[in-house]
């Protein structure tokens, strides 16, 4: 089988979904949704690290911590490592966020001279991401958040939420990888509609496509999903 075949159906089967039916039907019912960027794009980078492996409360706790502690990322780059892990202690996983924090920010500043990231709107998309994914700990996910949250670039962020309910309504492939499934995705729809469609992906996949028991008699989209009534079973 061609190995695009197996990866991606933006045309799927009979009954099928396309992305922007997902899209357009998933807009109606969750916006709106937000316009304003959430931080800056080093402050979103630092956020995404210490969102890693805990909720957004915790994260957001703990990113507030570090901020009134040290005042600025230049100060955090060169400050104490113990300090920082008991600012963000409450995220979790504190001895091996903050080295990498201050990794990363240290790398920034010898790359750029200034702990900037605002230059990365000026390249080519798929540039932009290789740059970020050279720094330590920033995988697809983490790299398109912060291009797309922060610059407002049409880079896809999957999240389990996102490629549980992708891969159930069609739009990924039942072979096609976590990582694949960032550039599938981000493919599916016009660039513009990227970040609304990852907000409609994840919100739908926390009220209503959850794991492990989809709520499918409550679902918009359950008249062509191929899954439907999961929850049933």
């Amino acid at each position: 089988m061609d190995k695009v075949q197996d990866i991606v159906s933006d045309r799927p089967e009979q009954g099928g979904l396309t992305a922007a039916v997902v899209l357009d039907t998933l807009r109606k019912e969750y916006e709106p949704f937000p316009s304003e960027p959430r931080y800056d794009p080093v402050s979103e980078l630092v956020f995404t690290i210490l969102s890693q492996h805990t909720s957004d409360r915790n994260s957001e706790r703990a990113f507030k911590q570090l901020m009134d502690n040290f005042g600025s990322f230049e100060e955090v780059a060169k400050g104490d490592t113990q300090l920082i892990a008991q600012c963000i202690a409450i995220g979790g996983l504190a001895s091996i966020k903050a080295p990498r924090i201050q990794q990363v920010l240290n790398l920034i500043m010898e790359r750029r001279g200034e702990l900037d990231l605002y230059f990365l709107k000026d390249m080519p998309l798929e540039e932009a991401k290789s740059w970020l994914r050279d720094l330590p700990g920033i995988g697809p996910k983490s790299a398109a958040i912060i291009l797309n949250f922060a610059l407002g670039m049409p880079a896809m962020a999957v999240d389990t939420h996102i490629y549980r309910v992708a891969k159930r309504l069609g739009l990924i492939g039942p072979k096609t990888g976590y990582e694949q499934a960032h550039d599938v995705l981000e493919n599916a729809v016009e660039p513009e509609q990227v970040f609304p469609f990852h907000v409609a992906l994840i919100t739908h996949g926390r009220k209503v496509c959850k794991a492990p028991k989809p709520l499918c008699q409550q679902c918009v989209l359950a008249y062509g999903c191929p899954s439907r009534d999961m929850g049933n079973k």
